[in-house]
C-alpha cells in the first residue's frame, strides 16, 4: 500500500480546469497534482497551448502545485500526436466525424489520448486497483450529465472519479468569475482545433481569425473523407451541419443552436 492516497486533478485546459487550479491554490479542495493530457501541439488549439505554458505552469508553480504535462508514447518512450496518428495509420479513420448521413463516427480519441495517457501517468506514480488514485474531473453543476458512474476501481483504471466543482456547487460562471478574481486572463475553451463536436460559430471565427488552422481543418476533412469512403462507403465530415466549406460559405447564424466543444475536464467530453 502507499504511504498516502494518489490526488490527482485531470486537468484540460480550459474553465474549469483553470478555476480548480485556483482553488487549489486558495485552499478550497485538495488536489496536490495536477495532470494535463496534451494529445500532441499539432493537434491541441494553439491557444490552450499558449495559455499553459505563459498562465497555467508559472501560477501553478507560485503555488506550489504539481502540474505535469504527458503525452501518448511508443513502447520505446518516443511521444506521437493524435494527428501524426493519422500518418502512421493512413487507412483508418482514427478520429471523430460525421458520415453524410449526420451518424457520428466512433470516438476513440478520447479514450487513447486523454485518459490512457493520464491512467498511465497514475500507474507510473503507483496507483493499483487496490490502492487506487483519488481522480477529480472539472465537471461543473450546468453539466452534471457528463458525470461518469463511478465503477469500482480494476487494475487498467486504478482510480476513483470525484467531481469537487459539482461537491462546491459551482457552475461554468462561478469558474469564470474565479479565474478573474484570481487576476488570470480569461481561460480559452479547450479542444482540438479539428474537432468535430464545435459548434458552427466555431468554425466561422476559426476561419476569420486563424485561416492557416481552418484550412488544415479542410484538408484533414479531405482526407477523412477519402478514408471513410474507402472503409464504410460515405463521405465524412468535420462539421455537424455539413462540410466546414459550406458551413462558412453560408454564412452566420443569428442562433447557433449547438453548445461549445470543451475537454476542460481533462476528459474530452466524457
Amino acid at each position: 500500500m502507499a504511504d498516502q492516497q494518489i490526488r490527482a486533478f485531470s486537468f484540460g485546459g480550459g474553465v474549469q480546469s483553470t478555476a480548480a487550479l485556483v482553488l487549489q491554490a486558495q485552499g478550497e479542495i485538495d488536489f496536490p497534482l495536477f495532470i494535463f493530457a496534451n494529445v500532441g501541439d499539432d493537434s491541441e488549439h494553439p491557444d490552450t497551448l499558449a495559455y499553459f505554458n505563459e498562465v497555467h505552469v508559472p501560477y501553478a508553480a507560485e503555488h506550489d502545485i504539481e502540474l505535469v504535462e504527458v503525452k501518448k508514447t511508443w513502447g520505446d518512450g518516443s511521444q506521437y500526436s493524435l494527428l501524426q496518428n493519422m500518418e502512421r495509420l493512413p487507412k483508418t479513420i482514427p478520429i471523430p466525424g460525421y458520415l453524410e448521413s449526420g451518424k457520428p463516427w466512433r470516438r476513440a480519441c478520447t479514450a487513447s489520448w486523454k485518459i490512457e495517457t493520464i491512467i498511465k501517468e497514475l500507474k507510473r506514480r503507483g496507483a493499483t486497483k487496490d490502492d487506487p488514485a483519488l481522480s477529480g474531473l472539472g465537471i461543473s453543476t450546468d453539466e452534471i450529465q457528463r458525470v461518469r458512474t463511478n465503477e469500482p476501481p480494476t487494475t487498467a483504471t486504478p482510480q476513483q472519479l470525484v467531481y469537487p466543482l459539482i461537491d462546491l456547487g459551482l457552475s461554468r460562471r462561478d469558474c469564470e468569475d474565479i479565474t478573474k478574481q484570481a487576476g488570470l486572463p480569461p481561460a480559452p475553451r479547450s479542444a482540438c482545433w479539428f474537432c468535430p463536436f464545435h459548434s458552427t460559430t466555431y468554425w466561422h471565427n476559426l476561419a476569420d481569425d486563424r485561416p492557416d488552422l481552418f484550412a488544415a481543418a479542410v484538408k484533414l476533412e479531405d482526407d477523412l473523407s477519402k478514408r471513410a469512403q474507402v472503409a464504410v462507403g460515405s463521405k465524412m465530415r468535420l462539421g455537424r451541419k455539413g462540410p466546414l466549406r459550406s458551413i462558412v460559405a453560408q454564412g452566420r447564424l443569428s442562433f447557433d443552436p449547438e453548445g461549445p466543444a470543451e475537454c476542460d475536464s481533462g476528459n474530452c467530453f466524457t
